[in-house]
């Protein structure tokens, strides 16, 4: 049955092997996955697993798709403050029509950019009454470096990505103009072909609170943090993902678009990931709300915003 199921995985994403021993090499791994998945099914029932892109990739290769040099960012901290509690009862700024058509990192850590980007662009988009533009990735790869703190596909931080377009005056390139590749580049930053958009000022918000953050998400999406090297998470396929086996090490930056109550799972959080429409519920994650702490896959630990500029 497992050889059915491979063959099929394979024929469905157009997968092919040089060698007879790269082929017996997928395959074991695909079916160490299959096992986990059977089982995780049998014992879960707010989410289900299920086979994706990632069913032959090995551990290494998974890994690139997080930020796999450690950063930590010890400046202080100054947290947004609401007005007052929201009485909303769900809020999706995707379906509002201010999240951008989710997109994929490829094999490069470059998630920090992709939340940024994300968080940008609904900012701009509530600001203006729906003007929804896509900002580039690879300008922050390749431009918000080292002098900024972060290390291209080798990991950054969404704050430092801010603070490129806050504090370095640099406005956001729009993806045509300046496309994705998946790799680190040469910084081609060009101030004559820019959306004339940047970040005006950011904010975290008190973390580890539902009612301050759903506040939060009242105003706009959230860049966030989470864990995401557990196999629950990357296999999710749909449901309300509850599993605190999901850890809260962070390691891979999302968007936070929206929140809302299951019939049956309770409240959760609707976060948008950058790892292609294949991956959870086309490229979107429902994470289990907790009243106070950390939050599934540690979602509750780092929530901030960008302020765009007009």
């Amino acid at each position: 049955m497992t050889d059915i199921k491979f063959m099929q995985h394979v024929s469905e994403f157009g997968l092919s092997f040089a060698t007879m021993e790269e082929f017996s090499m997928r395959k074991a791994i695909f079916e160490i996955h299959d096992a986990f998945i059977e089982v995780e099914n049998r014992e879960q029932t707010s989410y289900k697993v299920g086979h994706n892109k990632f069913s032959t990739w090995t551990d290494a290769e998974r890994a690139k798709l997080r930020n796999n040099r450690p950063t930590h960012d010890d400046a202080p901290r100054t947290y947004w403050q609401p007005k007052h509690q929201t009485n909303q009862a769900s809020v999706d700024w995707n379906a509002a029509g201010c999240v951008t058509p989710i997109k994929d990192q490829g094999q490069c850590g470059s998630c920090w950019a992709f939340s940024s980007t994300g968080a940008l662009e609904s900012a701009h988009c509530i600001l203006s009454g729906g003007n929804l533009q896509s900002f580039s990735e690879q300008q922050l790869v390749d431009c918000a470096g080292l002098r900024w703190g972060n290390f291209g596909c080798n990991g950054g931080l969404q704050q430092y990505a801010f603070n490129y377009y806050e504090k370095g005056g640099n406005n956001a390139m729009s993806e045509a103009a300046y496309p994705y590749t998946a790799v680190d580049g040469t910084c081609a930053y060009n101030a004559t072909n820019t959306t004339g958009i940047t970040v005006a000022s950011w904010a975290w918000v008190t973390p580890l609170v539902a009612t301050g953050i759903e506040a939060a998400l009242v105003q706009q999406p959230l860049s966030i943090s989470i864990e995401a090297d557990k196999l629950c998470f990357q296999f999710y396929k749909t449901g309300v993902l509850n599993n605190t086996n999901c850890g809260t090490t962070l390691d891979h930056a999302v968007l936070m678009v929206g929140y809302g109550t299951d019939p049956t799972a309770g409240p959760y959080w609707l976060v948008k990931n950058s790892w292609g429409t294949s991956w959870g519920e086309s490229g979107y994650i429902q994470l289990a709300q907790v009243a106070n702490g950390d939050g599934i896959c540690g979602c509750q630990m780092e929530p901030l915003f960008p302020t765009a500029n007009m």
